[in-house]
């Protein structure tokens, strides 16, 4: 990779983090905050309910410690439920609580206005989105494979 493109992919990764810094600080909505740890998790489970917490944990790239504390945190705050699976008493399954449904929904319409005109074009907005989501997959694929 020459220098050229190191500088292009550095200043990718800056305003990438530059911009989550913005959308999290705009949260505060929230009685309660999530930490990052916790809304990785979140995420993941809201969008794979009933996901075992060993899936949970390897998709989130969470140490064990890590993502435990972020488990708890969840459920004490009434984001997370565990179950017991059914077909395998030694596994846990996560869901999202009614409650998380409507942190969700907050969060939602909290992020959907302070977007709103940032980026005008739908076409751009779906080419942004469609880039971002490509970067996540290559990056989790990646650090799997080199687990």
């Amino acid at each position: 990779m020459d220098e050229e493109q190191r500088s292009r992919l550095f200043e990718l990764a800056d305003l990438i983090l530059a911009v989550g810094r913005q959308i999290h600080a705009s949260k505060e909505f929230a009685a309660e905050s999530w930490t990052p740890l916790e809304s990785a998790v979140m995420r993941f489970i809201d969008r794979n309910p009933g996901t075992s917490a060993s899936a949970a944990a390897e998709a989130t790239q969470l140490i064990s410690s890590n993502f435990s504390r972020a488990v708890r945190g969840l459920e004490a705050k009434g984001l997370v439920r565990r179950d017991v699976d059914q077909h395998d008493g030694r596994r846990v399954l996560l869901y999202p609580t009614a409650r998380a449904h409507e942190h969700l929904r907050q969060l939602r319409e909290v992020w959907s206005r302070l977007l709103d005109g940032v980026v005008p074009d739908p076409d751009e907005i779906e080419a942004v989105t469609a880039t971002l989501r490509r970067i996540e997959t290559q990056l989790v694929s990646r650090a799997r494979r080199d687990a």
